[in-house]
């Protein structure tokens, strides 16, 4: 077998290592695209983009303007306050000590 002479390795070594690298390219590309959107408007994960599409109402993480105020949990003049504790009277009789 004939020693092929050093230049020629390297240029088949170079050569190679850029198919790899093509290769790889093509293969990763799209995944990676179709991770972060790929639109040109599109701020990935951390930012959120807001021209992507919103997910079901019952889906979805509510806003904070979205979550009612604590302030009216502990309100007695509120009706579905007096209802709990009607409910919460009438519990007592049935659970003892549970």
């Amino acid at each position: 077998m004939t020693k092929m002479p050093e230049k020629e390795t390297k240029k088949r070594t170079a050569a190679a290592l850029i198919a790899a690298m093509v290769l790889s390219a093509l293969i990763v590309g799209p995944a990676a695209i179709a991770q972060t959107g790929g639109a040109a408007g599109s701020q990935g994960a951390a930012g959120q983009s807001q021209f992507g599409r919103e997910a079901p109402v019952g889906h979805r993480q509510p806003r904070a303007d979205q979550v009612p105020s604590e302030k009216n949990i502990s309100d007695p003049n509120n009706p579905a306050n007096k209802e709990d504790l009607a409910l919460d009277r009438k519990i007592k009789s049935i659970c003892r000590g549970c």
